[in-house]
């Protein structure tokens, strides 16, 4: 079961038009990697904070082409 971090994380993402691809490519990671651990199949120690501050990047800079 996937952690409750990564509802919120998608959340965020759909509110700020981020895809997977995009978050994958900001981590620098495989995006079928970024799908495991986003559906719970590998917790990989510090990936919320990870997934988190590449999320808020990339919301950024969204922001700052605005």
């Amino acid at each position: 079961m996937p952690a409750q971090w990564t509802g919120k994380l998608l959340g965020k993402m759909h509110t700020y038009g981020i895809t997977a691809k995009q978050l994958a490519a900001q981590l620098g990671y495989h995006p079928k990697y970024v799908s495991t651990v986003m559906n719970g199949h590998k917790e990989p120690k510090g990936a919320e904070q990870k997934f988190n501050a590449a999320l808020d990047e990339l919301i950024q800079e969204k922001e700052g082409r605005r």
